[in-house]
């Protein structure tokens, strides 16, 4: 018996939805031990850089992982220019940027 196009769109709805909630969620705990390259510069209430350029680092505690993740990507890739941003992602690995996500997002200040 054939199933009507609807059912079929709704399955593979449903598929999808748990196979995103299936993805390897990032490990706060490993973030925390990792974060010695963040925590110079973004735990640092008000503070700036001088190189290249002045600028405001922004705080990215309670920021959410998803967002913190593509961020790092995007520095890794070039799709985000900051010298100093861009040589920290290189040295990162996809569960690095997870794990420092989910720490960051959670507690991580």
């Amino acid at each position: 018996m054939k199933r009507p196009a609807i059912v079929n769109i709704f399955a593979w709805g449903l598929l999808l939805a748990f196979a995103g909630a299936a993805h390897a969620a990032g490990d706060p705990v490993a973030g925390k031990q990792k974060n010695a390259m963040c925590v110079g510069c973004h735990g640092i209430e008000g503070y700036r850089t001088s190189y290249p350029t002045v600028y405001n680092v922004p705080r990215i505690g309670g920021q959410h992982a998803e967002y913190l993740v593509k961020a790092l990507q995007a520095y890794k890739t070039d799709a985000r220019n900051h010298p100093s941003m861009k040589g920290i992602a290189a040295t990162l690995s996809d569960q690095d940027m997870e794990d420092l996500a989910a720490y960051y997002a959670g507690s991580g200040k």
